[in-house]
């Protein structure tokens, strides 16, 4: 199943790409060609309707819970300080929210029994009770995501985007009797059809700067390996004409965008041929050996797809809940899922702590390179809401309340950032889905086990 997914048809303005040889990329948005791009800087509640620069959301999924004690700040509102597990955070505190009190009800166990971890990432955005099956009568809900996916997907060339740093899995049993399909992933598109995300930046890389003709973007693909050409240097007329149609802030922009796209493609390229020098291994030429460059090129991926519009939706499962991963990058070397169940012990919960910062790094690298990428008279960041947590709060409880949630971005001017926000205890989360869709233009009486839109976004 494809990771990038579009089933209709989407026509491509004229002035919204480069073309070369069996190349397309998109633009990002040039105050130059506004007129062309439909696009024009604004906050109405509806970007789909009114012109403005369009926002973005993205879910970003940790797994196996936190040490709660080193995340929860101890204070509410915007004097609160950084928790220890959030410190890499520190340069961006005025760019998000904390939120605390939101809860999974359908995570919990009831009648169910165990299966903590494949509820944990299955209701994470679908916010439904899923059957307990490893059979092929899997069913769970579609997910946030894919509801805006829904209603933005015939505005952009993908739907939606869906990458992770762990290959998914859609049978089998993964969890005291849960299909690995609820382990694996978080993105549904119906209440039977997960989403799996693709894991090779490489091939993530390629099918945003394809045509869209499966015949020519392979000849192109096989060409550029042949001539270990760039798809910059397949498109370079086209970006000379161009830049002799914009100002030259517009100018500068286009040329900060290619670079960046030269120097993705560059570490991928690095990553393919590190590997190629490995004995035999199970990962896929692409993926780097090490796990920070292999989640920040994804990183890297998603702000080039928000930036050129080419999607408005993505999610990033950062590592499967239940992983059993250790992190020798930070001294780790126990397995993740074996430490969150840590009876309390001190040297465990500091390693899960370890892990949770860690996970924060690379996180902090994506909302700086959001941040980073100027759009209109702000930022990708101020366009964007990336919800960032786990299915589970306290892993030793296999809690499903007051999960460790953090909203970041403005959402094009709708979201007061920089605050530590409490909610009433067992607030569903699905009242936060419901105040994102609502924010893009999604109208939606319910989702989930919601009970209304959740308030305190903003001041």
């Amino acid at each position: 199943m494809a990771a990038i997914q579009s089933n209709r048809p989407f026509v491509l303005p004229r002035r919204n790409f480069l073309r070369g040889v069996g190349t397309l990329m998109s633009l990002p948005f040039l105050e130059s060609l506004a007129p062309v791009h439909g696009l024009a800087e604004g906050t109405g509640a509806n970007s789909l309707t009114s012109g403005v620069i369009p926002r973005r959301t993205a879910f970003i999924y940790v797994p196996n819970g936190a040490n709660m004690a080193d995340w929860t700040p101890k204070t509410e509102g915007t004097g609160y300080e950084l928790p220890p597990s959030l410190t890499p955070l520190q340069d961006f505190k005025s760019e998000f929210n904390i939120l605390t009190g939101l809860t999974h009800d359908a995570g919990r166990a009831k009648s169910d029994g165990a299966g903590d971890h494949a509820r944990a990432s299955a209701t994470w955005l679908t916010s439904s009770r899923i059957r307990k099956t490893n059979g092929v009568d899997i069913k769970a809900g579609i997910s946030a995501d894919q509801v805006v996916a829904n209603r933005l997907g015939q505005l952009t060339r993908f739907a939606s985007l869906e990458l992770g740093c762990d290959r998914s899995q859609l049978s089998g049993n993964c969890d005291s009797g849960y299909s690995c399909a609820y382990s694996y992933n978080i993105a549904w598109k119906t209440e039977s059809t997960p989403m799996p995300p693709e894991v090779d930046p490489r091939l993530a890389f390629e099918r945003l700067f394809t045509s869209g003709d499966p015949s020519e973007s392979v000849k192109a693909r096989a060409r550029r390996e042949r001539y270990q050409k760039s798809v910059l240097d397949f498109v370079l007329e086209d970006a000379r004409q161009l830049q002799q149609q914009l100002g030259r802030t517009d100018q500068r922009k286009l040329d900060e965008y290619l670079t960046a796209v030269r120097d993705l493609e560059r570490r991928i390229e690095t990553a393919h041929h590190a590997n190629l020098q490995l004995p035999a291994t199970d990962k896929p030429t692409g993926i780097p050996n090490k796990f920070a460059e292999h989640a920040r090129l994804m990183f890297d991926i998603m702000v080039l797809a928000f930036q050129t519009d080419t999607t408005r939706v993505a999610t990033f499962v950062v590592r499967h809940d239940g992983s059993n991963e250790p992190y020798p990058e930070v001294g780790v070397k126990q397995g993740h899922h074996d430490l969150s169940h840590h009876g309390k012990d001190p040297e465990k919960l500091q390693n899960l702590s370890k892990i949770n910062r860690f996970h924060a790094e690379q996180f902090a690298y994506f909302l700086r390179k959001l941040k980073e990428t100027k759009e209109g008279s702000g930022s990708l960041l101020d366009n964007s809401m990336i919800v960032y947590g786990s299915g589970l709060a306290d892993p030793d409880h296999h809690d499903h309340g007051n999960l460790p949630i953090l909203l970041a971005g403005r959402g094009g001017g709708t979201i007061t950032p920089g605050r530590h926000i409490r909610f009433e205890k067992d607030t569903p989360m699905a009242n936060l889905f419901l105040s994102m869709m609502d924010r893009v233009g999604v109208e939606a009486p319910r989702f989930g086990d919601s009970t209304g839109k959740l308030g305190r976004l903003s001041a």
